[in-house]
C-alpha cells in the first residue's frame, strides 16, 4: 500500500499523484523517493507505457523538502558525511529515477511547486500549470543549496539569467510568469488542468511507445553530448527503429492513406 504515491493506469498513460496533501507532498522525511524510484521502475519495465502524468493531491504541487524535519541537522555531533549520504540516497535518488525515466513526462501542476518541487516539475519533460501554481527555486531562502540538481536542470528550463535570478533571489514566480520564461508550455484554470494534461498525453500516447523511448533518450543525451556522438547514437536507434513492425505499419498506413493502429 502506498503511503505517498498513488499510481493509477489507464491503457498506455500512467498517472502518479503524490497524495500527502496534509503535509503540501512534502519530498522528504517521508517515503516519497522510494516510492517514486519504485514506481519509475515498474513503468519502464512496463512496455504498454507510453506517457506519464505526475500531479499532486490538494492545494500544493509540492512544497520540496519537509523543512521541520532539517532541524535534526542541528545536532553538534551529526557527521556531515551521514548528511551527503542522505541526499545521495534519498532525493537525489529521486531526481535520477524522474529525470531518467524511460517515457515522456507530463508535470500537471495543480499548485505552488516549492524548491525541490519546482525542480521535480523540472526533471519531467512537459509542464502544464493551473492558473493557481506558482513556482521558486528557494533553497537561499533556508539557508541551503539546491541538493536535488537544481542548479542543472533550471537553467535548462528556462535559461541561466533567469534561473540565476529565481535561484539567487529564491523568490517565488506565478504561473503567468512561468509561462513567459517557458517554465511551462501553458496555463489553464484548475478544472481544466487535468483533462488538458490527459488530452496531451493521449496525443502523445498515440505514437509507437519503442520510438517514443528512443526518441526521449535521444532528447536526454542531446543535452550534454557530443554533436558527433549524438549523431552515432541516432543512426543506431534509427536501424532499430526501422525493424519495428509499428514502423512498417506507420509506413504502410501512409501509403494506404489510412489511420496507422499502433496497438500493441
Amino acid at each position: 500500500m502506498s503511503d505517498f504515491l498513488r499510481y493509477d493506469q489507464d491503457g498506455p498513460i500512467v498517472t502518479l499523484t503524490m497524495d500527502q496533501p496534509e503535509l503540501r507532498n512534502v519530498l522528504t522525511g517521508n517515503s516519497a523517493a522510494d516510492e517514486f524510484v519504485a514506481a519509475c521502475e515498474r513503468i519502464t519495465a512496463d512496455q504498454s507505457v507510453r506517457v506519464v502524468i505526475l500531479t499532486g493531491n490538494g492545494p500544493a504541487f509540492s512544497s520540496g523538502g519537509n523543512v521541520r524535519n532539517m532541524q535534526k541537522y542541528f545536532v553538534d555531533d551529526i557527521d556531515p558525511a551521514l548528511i551527503r549520504h542522505e541526499y545521495r540516497t534519498g532525493i537525489q535518488r529521486l531526481a535520477l529515477a524522474v529525470f531518467n525515466l524511460e517515457v515522456p513526462t507530463i508535470a500537471a501542476v495543480n499548485g505552488p511547486a516549492i524548491g525541490a518541487g519546482c525542480d521535480l516539475a523540472c526533471m519531467c519533460d512537459m509542464r502544464i500549470a493551473a492558473e493557481e501554481a506558482v513556482f521558486a527555486e528557494s533553497f537561499v531562502k533556508v539557508g541551503i543549496v539546491p541538493g536535488d540538481g537544481g542548479a542543472w536542470l533550471l537553467p535548462r528550463a528556462v535559461g541561466q539569467a533567469r534561473a540565476a535570478e529565481m535561484a539567487f533571489t529564491g523568490d517565488s514566480i506565478d504561473a503567468a510568469t512561468a509561462l513567459e520564461y517557458g517554465l511551462v508550455s501553458r496555463v489553464v484554470p484548475a478544472a481544466e488542468l487535468l483533462p488538458t494534461a490527459r488530452a496531451l498525453a493521449g496525443r502523445v500516447a498515440a505514437n509507437p511507445g519503442q520510438v517514443l523511448r528512443m526518441t526521449k533518450r535521444l532528447m536526454r543525451e542531446a543535452q550534454t553530448t557530443r554533436f558527433e556522438t549524438l549523431l552515432e547514437m541516432s543512426a543506431g536507434f534509427q536501424a532499430v527503429a526501422h525493424k519495428t513492425a509499428h514502423h512498417r505499419e506507420a509506413v504502410t498506413a501512409f501509403i494506404e492513406k489510412r489511420r496507422p493502429d499502433f496497438a500493441d
